[in-house]
């Protein structure tokens, strides 16, 4: 299980940053990781909680964290995520939430932006005289 986890560790650090080997995982990727897989639920484990391991697993002048740090900031997390388990059971129930798990992109879409000045059914008062049934202007003669 520890192998799907260092797959998906992998799949996060190389997020954002195409020189990176996937060795080593950032605070943003790291954060990005715990969310979407779940690990956050807002309630036991927040976004700041994250960072607070994160920084405290992390070496003092380092930026970034090694898989091992990161199966110690898991273990961690763990324990607030799922109390009253032992750390070891913790660490396999946060494996089992990664399993599989990719890093979730968006794609912007400017449409919604444009859509409202272009549809002419919206448009009121005097703007709505200057133009025809179809939507399209009348030139002078609708002026």
């Amino acid at each position: 299980m520890a192998s799907e986890a260092e797959k998906t560790f992998q799949r996060f650090a190389v997020l954002g940053d195409s020189s990176s080997s996937g060795a080593e995982i950032n605070n943003q990727n790291f954060s990005k990781l715990c969310q979407d897989c779940g690990i956050t639920d807002g309630k036991t484990v927040t976004s700041a909680d994250v960072d607070t391991v994160f920084n405290k697993v992390k070496a003092k002048e380092a930026g970034t964290i090694t898989f091992q740090q990161f199966t110690e900031a898991m273990k961690e997390l763990s324990q607030k995520r799922f109390k009253g388990k032992s750390p070891d059971q913790g660490l396999q129930d946060i494996y089992h939430l990664m399993e599989g798990k990719n890093p979730a992109t968006t794609s912007a879409t400017r449409a919604g932006a444009v859509d409202q000045h272009m549809d002419t059914s919206e448009y009121i008062g005097s703007h709505q005289e200057h133009l025809d049934h179809s939507g399209k202007g009348k030139d002078i003669a609708g002026w």
